[in-house]
């Protein structure tokens, strides 16, 4: 088995956008607008600003990817790297794929001055998610999110 974990490119943009619908649909029923999603994987790949994509490939074909945001925190003068848009394809999980672009992003994070740490969000009822999130030394926090969302409506 082969797992390497790479910067996404512009040719990625029709598998990252697959993987978000797949993982919308799966941990939240949500069917999201394809050609949005589209637009909105190619504003991350044009602007480093808005974040980064990392994509696994497992035996040379894509397999997993993730989503690096940040967020500056003025409490601790640095920026959180939010992970999200994290998805493995269903074949690929429990082979390490979700492990190896965690410990990747981690390692960078920890090697980039002015990165403060990381976090994500989950689906409440995702204990497998959760459960793997605490396998990596990842801990709960007290902060519960609430948002308005203008374009789901959720």
């Amino acid at each position: 088995m082969s797992l390497i974990i790479r910067a996404a490119t512009a040719a990625d943009v029709p598998t990252i956008a697959r993987f978000n619908a797949a993982m919308a649909w799966e941990t939240e029923g949500l069917k999201l607008d394809r050609e949005r999603l589209r637009r909105g994987v190619e504003a991350v790949l044009a602007d480093p600003n808005k974040g980064f994509y990392w994509v696994a490939e497992l035996d040379g074909r894509p397999a997993g990817q993730m989503l690096v945001t940040p967020e500056w925190s003025d409490w601790r003068n640095g920026a959180f790297w939010w992970i999200q848009s994290v998805y493995v394809e269903p074949p690929c999980r429990g082979r390490g794929v979700f492990r190896a672009l965690y410990e990747h992003a981690e390692r960078l994070a920890r090697s980039e001055p002015g990165v403060c740490g990381l976090r994500l969000y989950v689906e409440e009822h995702n204990e497998g998610a959760q459960q793997a999130y605490l396998r990596l030394g990842m801990k709960p926090t007290s902060y519960r999110i609430f948002e308005v969302d203008f374009v789901l409506n959720r």
